[in-house]
């Protein structure tokens, strides 16, 4: 009988991939996860970006240690820290972590505690390295940097938590930038429950384009937002760093006046049929700036408008 090969893990030598059957795990698949974390070198990179004040004088874990742990335990789906204490002597977790014991659910939350807004911005910055890797990796030369904003809910008297009339609840109303192309989680930023979509959103993505044009300044970048960041601030930074963006707006009198004038209908038009025309022209957002294109649909039942940059 022909069985399929085994694979030896780098990380640990005492680990084995094997398709035969034996003891099984629902929590296998964090092998795998912790041979990705091994090729980026995370424990380098985490020991070189964060820096934890720690004023303890004896401890078990160290702080890089409980990050990794809290990491894994949140890849396989354990959200609450409370499931530390159930995962402490979980076979699986003690060998990826290459720990006989792991950190109690006290231990992660003061490991939380300790955490300052500058740890925070260290965090951004170890995860902006291992996209760089990994875009060096995958040789990409395209970006499509997809601004958004979430909702988060929350129970209770948190700090920031406010209510959201868009979302009718209470919680936070975070920035989020993913790349459109790989998926790969590019940024967030919490911030309160009230908060407008677009606010703040210069600071936010301001850093994100020059380091891209810094460190990798063959990358072709598109920004690509709703009609929440259909503002000018988002078109001067994309134009200052000479990137794209796709914007899209939401209708108002004046556009649908534009589309009037361009819509044409012929004698024999079915209006019981859904018809979809698309148009284009140039306009200026700000008298000193170059022309964008403006981009419009209009159908029977609704009407889209988008801006996009053009080249003259």
């Amino acid at each position: 009988m022909t069985s399929l090969h085994k694979n030896q893990i780098k990380f640990n030598s005492n680990l084995t991939i094997s398709h035969t059957g034996g003891r099984l795990s629902s929590d296998s698949g964090l092998v795998l996860v912790k041979e990705v974390m091994n090729t980026f070198d995370f424990s380098h990179v985490a020991k070189q970006w964060l820096h934890i004040k720690d004023k303890r004088v004896y401890f078990t874990h160290d702080n890089l240690a409980i990050l990794e742990q809290l990491i894994i335990q949140l890849i396989a789906g354990y959200s609450a820290d409370s499931s530390a204490n159930l995962l402490r002597q979980d076979p699986v977790f003690q060998a990826v972590l290459g720990k006989k014991e792991l950190a109690s659910q006290s231990s992660i939350s003061r490991f939380l505690d300790r955490f300052t807004e500058e740890n925070m911005d260290q965090l951004q910055a170890l995860n902006q390295s291992l996209i760089d890797k990994e875009r060096l990796i995958r040789s990409d030369t395209e970006l499509i940097i997809d601004v958004d904003s979430t909702h988060s809910d929350t129970f209770g008297r948190q700090e920031q938590t406010d209510y959201n009339a868009h979302y009718q609840t209470y919680g936070y109303h975070p920035l989020v930038a993913f790349d459109g192309l790989t998926g790969d989680f590019l940024k967030a930023e919490l911030r309160s429950g009230n908060q407008y979509t677009s606010k703040g959103v210069k600071a936010f993505i301001d850093p994100l384009l020059h380091h891209y044009k810094s460190t990798l300044p063959h990358t072709e970048i598109l920004v690509r937002g709703d009609s929440g960041f259909a503002t000018p601030e988002v078109y001067e930074s994309c134009e200052a760093t000479e990137s794209q963006y796709v914007i899209r707006l939401k209708s108002n009198r004046r556009l649908s006046q534009l589309t009037e004038h361009s819509v044409l209908y012929g004698d024999n038009k079915k209006w019981e049929d859904r018809e979809i025309q698309y148009f284009h022209s140039l306009i200026k957002h700000n008298p000193g700036q170059n022309p964008v294109a403006f981009v419009f649909d209009q159908s029977v039942k609704q009407e889209s408008f988008f801006f996009t940059t053009h080249s003259l």
